[in-house]
């Protein structure tokens, strides 16, 4: 099933502002929130949409790529944002804050009901991981699944990512009561001001620990190679970036996980080089060919193909095969393959190749002074030539 475009979704055109976008997201956000659908899917699904359209919409980069590329630019498999497979965790821990600074972050629209949502902000997102993929026309063209091994932090076997040495070394923090968050009243000019922070003590966690994992050290991640498949759709361009949610380093002390960041290269080809959708392929005949005419055969990126070269074509013609170029990432349609004409010239010749040129050369026909028979000079060119 296609998805519905970003823009729809939160009820704002392509022009709108930051806090527009924000204040939209808001809106979708609270009509569709699980605590006010109970046993909802249609709703919670809604709800999932709305945040990944903010997700995207509310970053500055990842818009301008949709806004290039529409979901090809963003959408990869993983799960999390951009991925087709929501998570609610990583939704309240990446956008809570957008309804209120409680300590739970519905709590002031549904009278704490939010609460039980406060333990998916626990622990601290895994970092981002960055790889380059190059990829060659003809994938380019096709779309391609590549393997990719990554080297990356991930969950501690041992302890499951708590940090812990086993469970009764586990407690609740002291400071924040298990919450993560502390709360701070502050006196100002405009009266006392409340704020919640994070835990300094469990940095989050809600939890204290008396003793450390042997294997992660309490760190609640170790090192691992993954291999991961990676969809990229056709048409994809140099220096666009893809995203898979979830798909980057561990999170600590049960924290959500980050993102794996694809940036596209493209190789060098020996045929071909490209504008935009167009794929551009020099060609090069000799001087007899360019003047007489002729059929050739010309590689592009589905196999050969023959094209006819008219009598008289001279250097610089382009040709144009209609739909042989690259797809539009945002499935618009197919580029062009255009041949750019180079006449090619001998750098040496026999001796009665040079006394052929050369009495082209004298001929008033090979001139191109007016009034000049070109039928005649044609008829000349194939008695030399042939």
């Amino acid at each position: 099933m296609a998805k519905r475009d970003f823009y729809e979704i939160l009820g704002v055109d392509k022009n709108a502002d930051e806090k527009t976008i924000k204040k939209a997201y808001r809106k979708v956000a609270m009509q569709f929130h699980p605590d006010r659908n109970p046993d909802n899917k249609e709703a919670e699904e809604k709800f999932k949409e709305a945040a990944e359209a903010y997700e995207i919409l509310s970053d500055a980069d990842k818009k301008a790529r949709y806004d290039r590329y529409g979901h090809a630019g963003m959408n990869q498999g993983g799960g999390g944002f951009g991925g087709g497979s929501m998570n609610m965790e990583d939704i309240f821990a990446n956008f809570g804050d957008i309804f209120g600074d409680s300590g739970s972050p519905f709590e002031s629209f549904f009278g704490g009901g939010g609460g039980r949502r406060s333990q998916s902000r626990r622990g601290q997102k895994g970092s981002n991981i960055r790889i380059k993929v190059a990829l060659t026309l003809e994938e380019i063209q096709k779309g391609v699944t590549k393997k990719i091994k990554v080297k990356k932090q991930i969950e501690c076997n041992t302890c499951s990512g708590s940090g812990a040495k086993d469970s009764q070394s586990v407690s609740g923090c002291g400071t924040c009561g298990g919450s993560g968050y502390v709360r701070q009243v502050k006196s100002t000019f405009l009266g006392q001001m409340q704020t919640t922070t994070v835990c300094p003590t469990c940095k989050g966690s809600g939890q204290q620990i008396s003793a450390y994992c042997n294997s992660c050290k309490g760190d609640g991640t170790t090192y691992d190679s993954e291999t991961i498949e990676i969809d990229i759709p056709a048409g994809v361009e140099e220096g666009m970036q893809l995203s898979m949610r979830g798909k980057g380093n561990a999170g600590k002390r049960g924290g959500p996980k980050g993102d794996l960041l694809i940036n596209i290269e493209e190789k060098s080809h020996d045929h071909f080089s490209r504008d935009g959708q167009n794929v551009i392929f020099d060609m090069f005949l000799n001087f007899a060919d360019a003047a007489l005419g002729t059929s050739m055969e010309v590689p592009t990126l589905g196999g050969k193909v023959k094209i006819k070269v008219p009598p008289g074509t001279s250097a610089g013609k382009i040709f144009r095969l209609k739909g042989k170029g690259l797809p539009s990432v945002q499935g618009y349609g197919n580029g062009d393959q255009l041949i750019n004409i180079n006449i090619w010239t001998p750098k040496s010749m026999t001796k009665e190749e040079e006394e052929m040129m050369e009495k082209l050369r004298l001929s008033d026909n090979f001139n191109p002074a007016p009034g000049n028979n070109e039928k005649g000079f044609f008829e000349r060119m194939r008695e030399y030539f042939n």
